[in-house]
């Protein structure tokens, strides 16, 4: 019979169970390592073998095993016989080894081929005049790679922020977030801003965008909300060329600026890819190209995790370069005449940029 004493010390000396059942649950997960070592010692013929192909010593090995008989419960190997051999628990484990082994070494390889093959849930976000213009191409040339694919649509601010929430995978915008080391930004194209007129203004082609100012007259200016990026932008750059016009009509949305132009209520400052998105007003408008300047132009940037979307981000801006150029572009051209050649300029295709 023990005596208080040596039932104390064995108290200290055994290990408490932890109290966390989910730790209890993770100490009961197989050790891959020791079972690799006993399908070793099994497929060697001894310990002394496996000991060499495992490039470690033959106690390293017999200490592995008897951890794994002391886990179970059994005895794995009659050493009662020499060499040892399996004992009816070691050939069951070891059968039952060999599958798990092989779907554990399976699994990087799965997963590097879910990743590559079959990008599930692609969560795209792009500013408005994107997304009604070149969204469905992009969506067509991704539609291989992206078994399901969503595309948002909305503000720059907007998808920025739910990109940086991770609501998003990748957004294109037309200004970048504030800098973050884990995304990656790169320019897919620029475009010019053009000035639009009520049809049959009869405007004359200008030298310098600053001009502008002295050829509006008294025609009210229709400008996009500041609440958006391109009401930024624009308002930037006509203060930046002197133009100081009242504050009278402002809009989110193209389709109600252009409407108001072409109603003759006033002129606008837009970009080309705002207009095509509008198109159904283009023949109620002159389009008189402005001179190119530091502010005259927007930029749409591609941004994302590089480390989770390089492949992804290789894609699409391959295929926004060559929607551009093979239809957008020249579809644009036939029904703007006015517009410039270099209206639109995408950027030189690269691939995984620093």
């Amino acid at each position: 019979m023990m005596t208080t004493t040596e039932t104390t010390e064995m108290a200290k000396s055994s290990p408490n169970p932890p109290a966390n059942p989910a730790l209890r649950e993770e100490r009961a997960l197989p050790d891959l390592h020791a079972l690799q070592t006993f399908l070793t010692v099994c497929e060697a013929g001894s310990m002394v073998l496996a000991a060499q192909r495992l490039g470690v010593s033959q106690s390293a090995v017999s200490q592995v095993i008897r951890s794994l008989e002391g886990e179970y419960g059994v005895q794995l190997f009659d050493r009662d016989v020499r060499p040892a051999r399996p004992t009816r628990a070691g050939t069951i484990l070891l059968e039952m080894a060999d599958r798990l082994l092989a779907e554990a070494r399976g699994v990087a390889e799965e997963l590097r081929k879910s990743v590559r093959l079959d990008h599930a849930q692609l969560r795209l976000g792009c500013v408005d005049s994107f997304a009604a213009t070149l969204g469905p191409a992009l969506v067509r040339g991704l539609s291989r790679s992206a078994r399901q694919l969503q595309l948002w649509s909305g503000l720059t601010p907007g998808l920025n922020a739910q990109l940086l929430g991770r609501e998003l995978d990748l957004a294109i915008c037309t200004e970048v977030p504030v800098a973050d080391v884990k995304l990656a930004q790169r320019r897919l194209f620029s475009e010019h801003w053009v000035a639009v007129f009520p049809k049959g203004s009869a405007i004359a082609p200008m030298a310098e965008a600053r001009e502008l100012r002295h050829r509006v007259g008294g025609l009210p200016l229709i400008r996009y909300t500041q609440r958006s990026v391109i009401g930024q932008q624009v308002e930037r750059f006509l203060r930046h060329i002197g133009v100081d016009a009242p504050r009278r009509f402002e809009f989110d949305a193209t389709d109600p600026l252009l409407s108001l132009v072409a109603a003759g209520l006033g002129w606008a400052v837009t970009s080309p890819l705002c207009l095509w998105q509008s198109r159904a007003w283009v023949e109620e408008i002159d389009l008189v190209p402005l001179p190119p300047s530091r502010l005259g132009q927007r930029d749409f940037f591609l941004i994302y995790r590089g480390a989770e979307w390089s492949d992804i981000a290789d894609d699409i801006a391959r295929i926004t370069c060559a929607v551009l150029e093979r239809e957008l572009v020249p579809a644009m051209r036939a029904m703007l005449p006015a517009l410039p050649d270099d209206a639109i300029a995408p950027a030189d295709i690269q691939t995984n940029p620093t």
